[in-house]
């Protein structure tokens, strides 16, 4: 069993935290995502030193605090354990000052309360006689409406071929913790010589927003839900490359973090548009930045839910060189 190391500021919200447990391998961790409410009754139950449980965002996870051990029974996931005395003394100090957000990382065994949804009720699959068409066919055919629906909604591929853009959002707010992951999946993409020479800015401010969509020809849809803003920090790519080269692997980095996001908000069942036609100087006053802008990316519940669009086949993309 993992051994509980520390408590640090979430990704997100300075209100909330992360619990971190490792593993013998560094890369063996398990995180559990706690919001500023389960931390203020985790952090009362501890100073006034009593056992109880707090009960977590989804209803079924919770925590035990006893007298000798804390235990954190979480839905669809192994129990993770921490001795009480260790757990309290981490928490409490970490509960005495204020903190910042982290930069964004993540893990593939992190637990987020609030966005685990999916029923691990299995049944058995009636079997059907009817042809299916598999996920590559129906791309090449430019069919992607045949896609094999027994391919998990979570399938890459899936992603790729069934993501459309948005210009027409709901009023819903995005949950705090999707918004972690879409920042998350900005900071694995790669990026030249591992530098990251990007930034992202999400903005919150509504006046800002109605600023971005004048400073991106008037565009409504700009000011959506969540909306990222990916700009160019050249500086941070310490290579032996020209400037302008480095510019290059800047926008690049860039580009490259705004796809990922832009696929995990598909991935958690967002939608969002790309924009590229921006003001940058203006865009730049907005955020009060001298980076460059590259791109927004307008993120939200698509206020209606359209089919895959069909594409050029494959045979017209690629242009094979042989020998």
């Amino acid at each position: 069993m993992n051994k509980f190391s520390k408590i640090e500021p979430s990704y997100f919200s300075k209100d909330g935290c992360r619990l971190v447990w490792i593993g013998i391998d560094e890369d063996d961790t398990d995180t559990v995502i706690l919001n500023k409410e389960e931390l203020e009754r985790l952090v009362e139950i501890l100073k006034n030193n009593h056992v109880g449980n707090v009960e977590l965002e989804d209803n079924v996870s919770e925590i035990l605090i006893n007298s000798d051990v804390v235990q954190f029974r979480l839905k669809d996931r192994d129990q993770l354990e921490a001795p009480s005395n260790d757990f309290r003394d981490k928490v409490l100090e970490y509960a005495k000052i204020p903190h910042d957000t982290l930069s964004v990382q993540t893990s593939s065994k992190e637990f987020y309360a609030s966005g685990w949804s999916t029923d691990q009720t299995s049944k058995s699959p009636e079997k059907s006689n009817k042809p299916k068409m598999s996920l590559l066919q129906a791309i090449l055919s430019g069919n992607p409406k045949k896609i094999d629906h027994e391919i998990s909604p979570s399938d890459l591929f899936r992603i790729f071929a069934t993501r459309r853009s948005t210009r027409k959002f709901a009023k819903t707010k995005v949950e705090d913790w999707k918004i972690e992951k879409i920042l998350a999946a900005a900071d694995t993409a790669p990026t030249a010589g591992n530098f990251q020479g990007l930034e992202v800015f999400y903005v919150k401010s509504k006046k800002a927003k109605e600023a971005l969509v004048e400073a991106a020809n008037r565009q409504p849809f700009v000011n959506a839900p969540l909306v990222l803003v990916f700009c160019m920090n050249p500086s941070r790519v310490k290579m032996n490359f020209p400037s302008e080269m480095l510019a290059k692997f800047s926008l690049q980095d860039a580009t490259v973090a705004a796809t990922y996001s832009q696929l995990a908000a598909h991935a958690l069942e967002l939608s969002s548009i790309w924009i590229g036609m921006i003001d940058e100087k203006k865009v730049q006053a907005i955020l009060g930045t001298e980076l460059r802008p590259s791109s927004i990316l307008c993120i939200g519940y698509p206020d209606m839910r359209k089919p895959p669009k069909s594409r050029r086949k494959l045979k017209d993309l690629i242009h094979v060189l042989e020998d």
